[in-house]
């Protein structure tokens, strides 16, 4: 089983800056993807990028060219640089593994979530 420990998260002002870590722990044979998700008040959680194995990143449009996501493969760790902060980006953030386990089916694994706020 995989568990998930974020940091990095706060309050800044618009067009500030932030980074997220989310780093993994426990035993399974590798992680897959790692991503970063993020849920408004009353609104759904929602994809805010990911990144494969390979290093292959996908990104929402609306964090494109503001956001970088990148990974550690040694250290299992997911960042999230964010820069050029609006206050829309405010939201809780959420890392989610997808790895293979010693034993069994791939699975997923979720942070607790960070907040972010973006307001002046």
């Amino acid at each position: 089983q995989v568990q998930l420990v974020e940091s990095g998260g706060g309050l800044v002002q618009p067009g500030g800056s932030l980074r997220l870590s989310c780093a993994a722990s426990g035993s399974f044979r590798s992680i897959v993807t790692m991503a970063w998700y993020r849920q408004a008040p009353g609104k759904q959680r929602e994809m805010v990028a990911d990144i494969s194995s390979s290093g292959t990143t996908t990104y929402q449009d609306s964090v494109k060219g503001r956001f970088t996501i990148s990974r550690d493969n040694v250290k299992y760790t997911v960042y999230l640089q964010m820069n050029s902060l609006r206050p829309e980006d405010t939201a809780v953030y959420y890392c989610n593994f997808s790895y293979i386990p010693y034993l069994g089916a791939p699975s997923g694994s979720w942070g607790q979530g960070t907040q972010v706020t973006v307001s002046s």
